[in-house]
């Protein structure tokens, strides 16, 4: 898996890449208006991460205390290590359920598990019911970004699509045309099914009741229509008290879309008669992660995508160019922790500007945590390439002379050679950009000029 090489395809439509980046930009932009409304923003960014710290250092004792909880309440806990414990105990639920049927709300997580593709092997029909979710679910594609997951489409890409799979009018582009097709398309989905799945945005402790937050409100029709309700959950979402929730749901929204609140946040505490409630907590990979003293702090992340938004290189990348479940700046710090090795070249997709650390909700120090990695994968795989011109380099700054002179080479040679030796496929950092013009002295010369 290589971002630069993925990055690539995606640059090829220029104008696609383009509005891909204003569009991103465009939330950004709707994130700091609303922020600037709470006068209290940077107060609340500070406790909700004092809060994140507190949960990261306790988890164990937390986790027990959800769990001890919940089953007083009647919802049935279960455990997995890893994502395919995860998907073997949703398949035995449904198996015990006869359900050859699914519904399914925006959930990260089963994503990370890779849970349809395991579940359609065995012949269940799995339905993501987020629109954007449906959307890709059409393309087999998965999500690009995990807010806005069609965010790389086009509504006439979506149109042809519809008309393809859901058989509306050729041509017809109006997005309310489209949503109430997809709407009728998924009504006799609810209707039909007896297990609905949710992922979980807040685990809370004190009580034993989880938060489910969405824009469309299908994970509670979901829910509330079948009889079975499983929910996913990592184990990093937990929080220590009811009241904590408020932090997070005034963090969440804006830092996500720029609204000032999710249009549903639903609260699931005890099964309705005769009905079931399941919860998977799911460790894959997060007890490692915590134990990584420079990489911890990512689990404080509450998945608002706000990192992605502002991120200049996801803006222009696209999310299908990091190859992993959760892309942008902070899945290029959890993913190496994954696969240090599939997801090396993660890390340095990124400026280091520090604008995805500025608009974390949670105040993870993502850039210093993707610097740490570069550190850490370097030592582990080596760049000979870039080693090689590091130490060149080093070289030649240590020494005036040495500097003096290599400029000087370096300024004749870009004036005589022609572009084809310039500009020649060694030259990455040239495959999109031109060098500026060769100015006609240097610093020093000018200064010593006009330093009277």
């Amino acid at each position: 898996m290589s971002h630069p090489e993925n990055a690539t395809e995606f640059l090829k439509d220029q104008a696609k890449a383009k509005w891909h980046d204003e569009t991103l930009w465009f939330v950004r932009d709707k994130r700091d208006r609303i922020s600037k409304t709470i006068p209290e923003w940077e107060q609340l960014r500070e406790l909700a991460s004092q809060i994140k710290d507190n949960v990261l250092a306790n988890l164990g004792s937390y986790l027990e205390d959800f769990e001890r909880n919940a089953q007083k309440n009647g919802i049935i806990v279960h455990w997995a290590e890893d994502g395919e414990e995860h998907n073997r105990i949703v398949l035995e639920i449904l198996q015990k359920q006869n359900c050859k049927a699914i519904v399914k709300s925006k959930s990260i997580l089963t994503e990370e598990c890779h849970l349809n593709p395991y579940l359609e092997k065995y012949g269940i029909e799995v339905v993501d019911t987020d629109l954007g979710e449906r959307i890709v679910q059409f393309l087999n594609q998965p999500p690009s970004h995990i807010v806005l997951p069609a965010i790389h489409l086009k509504k006439g890409e979506i149109s042809e699509l519809f008309h393809e799979k859901l058989h509306t009018e050729k041509g017809n582009e109006d997005p309310t045309y489209l949503t109430q097709a997809a709407r009728i398309h998924l009504r006799e989905k609810f209707l039909g099914a007896k297990v609905a799945i949710t992922g979980v945005n807040f685990g809370i402790a004190e009580t034993g009741e989880f938060v489910v937050c969405t824009n469309e409100g299908n994970a509670d029709m979901g829910v509330h229509l079948a009889d079975v309700h499983i929910a996913c959950m990592g184990i990093e979402k937990i929080l220590p008290r009811r009241k904590d929730l408020g932090v997070f749901l005034r963090l969440l929204a804006r830092s996500a879309t720029g609204q000032p609140v999710t249009n549903y946040n639903s609260h699931f505490r005890s099964p309705s008669p005769g009905k079931e409630i399941h919860i998977i907590l799911v460790d894959n990979g997060r007890t490692a992660q915590l134990a990584r003293e420079k990489f911890k702090n990512s689990l404080k992340c509450i998945r608002c995508g706000a990192c992605m938004n502002t991120c200049p290189i996801y803006r222009r990348s696209g999310g299908f160019s990091y190859g992993s479940t959760v892309p942008g700046p902070i899945g290029s710090i959890l993913s190496p922790g994954l696969d240090m090795k599939k997801y090396s070249t993660l890390p340095f997709a990124s400026t280091l500007c520090g604008s995805c650390s500025d608009v974390c909700p949670v105040k993870i120090n993502i850039h210093e945590q993707l610097y740490e990695w570069r550190q850490e994968i370097t030592k582990t795989h080596g760049e000979f390439g870039k080693g090689l011109s590091m130490k060149l380099a080093s070289g030649i700054f240590n020494s005036p002379l040495a500097y003096k002179i290599s400029g000087s080479l370096m300024r004749s040679a870009l004036k005589a050679l022609p572009d084809s030796l310039i500009y020649h496929p060694l030259n990455t950092w040239g495959k999109s950009r031109n060098l500026p013009e060769t100015p006609k002295e240097t610093f020093q010369q000018w200064y010593q000029k006009n330093r009277s």
